[in-house]
Order: C-alpha cells, then structure tokens, then sequence
C-alpha cells in the first residue's frame, strides 16, 4: 500500500518517496517482497501523487493499482479487488516500513497457508507500543479474538504489549465476502482494513496472529525525525552485514552506506566515510576518512586516502587515490596508478602505473602508461563552446606547471619542459618547451632603490 500523502512528513514528496539507506522507503519493500513472490504478482496501490510513484518504481516490474480517492487501507484494498481475485490468497504490506525482511514475509505467508487461516496478521512486541492498536488474542493460542485501538484498551488490557503491523495475509473469497461491510464511522470518516479482523471473527472465521522476531522491522515513519530514525537503523544493518562478510568498518554509527553497496573481505572502512549508490569495492582495499564514493567500481586493493570525493568511475587493482581527490565522472584509473593531492579528474582514462600527485586538473583526456604528471598541470579542454581530448601517450612526462591546449596529442616517451603552453602536438621522444624566454636584469634592484 503506497497511496498515502505522509501529512505530517510536512514534505512535498509523497511518503513512500523519501529515501532512507540510499532509496526511498517502498523499494526496500518491493525488494523485499520481490524474494518472497514472483515480481509480476506484486501489485503496488498508488494514490497520492500516483504518477510520480509509479516513475520511481516502475523498473522494478511491479503492476499499479490506483486509488484515485484516498479514503483509508480498507478502501485500498477494495480499489485492488479486480487485480486480486484471480489469487486465492494474498499479502498486504505497507510500503512505508522498510526494514521488514523477505524471511518475515515469507514465514507470515507459509504461516497463513499451513493454519488455513482467512486473515493473518503480523503482530510486534516493541519496547514502547503506546499509539498501536493491541491484539487481544484467544487465550494462549495463535487465534486473534480482536484488534483494540489504545484509547478503547480497558485498564485490564493496558499491560497488552503486542501491537498490530499493519502487515496481513487474507483469504480472497472471504475478505471479498465482507469488505463492503466496513464503515467509515469513525473519526477519520475513513475505511480501516483493521475492522476486517473483527467481521471476519464474528463470522467464525479464523484470524490467527505470527508475531515478527524483530519488532523494529515494521516500524514506519510519520516524521522526518523517524525517518532518520529508520535510516540509521538501516545502514547500521548494512554495516553488519558487511562486518559478517570480512569487512572492518571502524566506528559504524558514523558511516553512510547505501543499501546496494558491496565490500569484498578484508577492506577496511575508516570513520566518516560515505558509500553511495551501486558503488562496488574489491577485497583487501582501505578508505580512508572523509571520503564520498556514488555509484562506482573499485578493483582489489585500491587505496583510497582521506578526503576523495569519487563519482562515477573505475579504479583498477593497486591503484591509490588521495588525499583530497575529485575524481568526476567518466574517470578511469589504470591498475597501481597514483591520482594525489587536490587532483580533479573527469572524463579521463588514467593508463597504468601512471602518476598525477598533485594539484593538476585533467579532463576529456586519454594518458598512457607510465606517464608522470607533474604538479599544477592543466589540460584546457573547452574552448568556450566545444571539449576537446588531449592525448599523452605511454611514457611521457609532463613537467610541473605545464598547459596543455585541446586537441593536443603529446607522444610516446616525450617530454614538456616546465611551465610551458602546448598548443601543438609533440612528436614521440621529443621535447617540447612553450614559455617565454627568461630575462635577468642585473643590477636592477638596486637602481631602483637608489632612484627612491
């Protein structure tokens, strides 16, 4: 169910849309749901900015149910009735509680069908259940007797700490049978799914009641405080995770990483550091402090040094980055290359075991292999209109301070004095110098002081 505004959110976005752990809260649940049942069986139900939720999701493979008039989760589901007859039994889950597992959804639904059960809900124990509606059940069994709101709870009752989800399993034919009997007296005028537990037991129906082993995994979010709240329980999950795979992450509560981030074992993840996107880091790799890396591809023991910002790009084997780094996007850094101290990339394919250490800037550029860059060297790759390449080819060096004015090709093994601006290409083996001649006027300084 994704058709709620969120009001109290007091955003713009529609609810479902804010992201926590890297993407917004009903992708958590459509993945989740997505390992329990085929993709195509998973219809999401869109209201609230209907059209804007269906683009954030539709890649995913899910089908959509409108619900044009948002009149409460019992509407909803009546608004799904002609995509769900055709299945005997369906799961309902709100699609703003991103921490529920593919395992509690499956063990609900195995639960549901092994009982024959019409109608079963996910229940949770949280330390706090103050604002939940409680689950009274029969006794001792697995049997629901009713779902009571906590202001209607007697004081007999007040101890009850299971409380309901708002996850659900249903039999079609019966739900169907008596869903046109929920009211909307109530004082939200609205139709709650909740009633559906006590029509169905009034009916003899079973309506039985799994309790989730982790309560927080049906937490949702009604403010931008718990929302917070859900993405810092995210991505210390994820960082658990990774910690079970052979990756060190060093003081977890202060990293970000983003819910489809990979590690390889024996990488070490220092303080502070941001993981975003689909990013991909080999094994035996360290990331230093401070640094950002968004949707990029990272070999085996990479070396990446505090302070790198690194967006879109591939870093090959042995390669070290940093300190302060800006790799942009489209950079590609050969294997035991070195891109240093406040360099910045962009559009470039750095070859093998070449070096770029400091203070240079290179874009829309191709440089070879073992190629030296030297401090302070700029490739002047747009000319007001268009970008042009600059090709340094293997071997060459670069001297400090050096311009080098696209489209330029510098060829094998030669070399550029310093501080020259080359606007022609450079044949292999040659040397280039592009600065004007050194004057010395002897003699000058002290004529000048006289003449004051």
């Amino acid at each position: 169910m994704a058709a709620g505004k969120g009001t109290r959110l007091k955003s713009k976005r529609p609810k479902v849309l804010h992201e926590v752990g890297g993407k917004p809260l009903l992708a958590h649940v459509i993945r989740a749901a997505a390992e329990v049942v085929p993709v195509e069986n998973i219809y999401v139900i869109i209201g609230h900015e209907a059209e804007r939720v269906r683009t954030a999701v539709a890649h995913t493979g899910v089908k959509f149910v409108v619900q044009s008039e948002q009149r409460g989760t019992g509407h909803a589901i009546q608004s799904a009735r002609t995509a769900l007859a055709q299945f005997a039994n369906f799961l309902v889950l709100s699609g703003d509680a991103p921490l529920i597992r593919a395992e509690t959804i499956r063990r609900m639904r195995d639960f549901h069908i092994e009982r024959d059960a019409t109608m079963t809900i996910l229940t949770a124990k949280p330390s706090d259940p103050t604002g939940y509606g409680r689950i009274l059940r029969e006794g001792s069994t697995d049997r629901v007797a009713a779902i009571v709101e906590q202001k209607s709870l007697r004081p007999e009752q007040s101890n009850i700490g299971e409380i309901n989800s708002g996850f659900y399993a249903f039999q079609s034919e019966p739900l169907y049978a008596n869903i046109d009997r929920l009211s909307t007296n109530n004082p939200h005028g609205e139709y709650y799914l909740t009633d559906m537990a006590s029509l169905l037991v009034a009916e003899g129906h079973a309506v039985m009641a799994i309790r989730a082993e982790d309560p927080d995994e049906v937490l949702g979010a009604n403010t931008i405080s718990e929302l917070v709240g859900l993405d810092a329980n995210l991505r210390m999950r994820k960082a658990r995770d990774l910690m079970t795979l052979g990756v060190t992450v060093l003081r977890p509560e202060t990293s970000v990483i983003d819910d489809e981030v990979r590690v390889g074992s024996d990488t070490i993840i220092e303080p502070f550091v941001q993981l975003l996107g689909n990013t991909t880091i080999g094994e035996n790799c360290r990331v230093r402090s401070y640094s950002v890396i968004s949707n990029s591809q990272i070999a085996n023991d990479v070396t990446i040094r505090p302070g790198c910002i690194i967006d879109e790009s591939s870093i090959s084997r042995a390669a070290i980055i940093g300190p302060y780094s800006h790799l942009r996007p489209g950079s590609e850094i050969g294997e035991s290359a070195h891109v240093g101290n406040f360099v910045e990339t962009k559009k470039v394919r750095l070859g093998r075991s070449s070096k770029a250490n400091h203070l240079t800037y290179l874009g829309d550029a191709e440089v070879g292999d073992s190629v030296n860059i030297g401090a302070g060297t700029i490739t002047c790759n747009y000319d007001g209109v268009n970008k042009h390449k600059t090709v340094i080819q293997d071997g060459a060096f670069i001297g400090s301070d050096s311009t080098l004015v696209a489209p330029v090709k510098i060829g094998a093994g030669a070399y550029v004095g310093a501080a020259s601006c080359i606007t022609r290409d450079v044949p292999a083996d040659s040397l280039a110098l592009g600065r004007g001649a050194q004057v010395v006027k002897e003699g000058w300084v002290k004529k000048k002081r006289e003449k004051k």
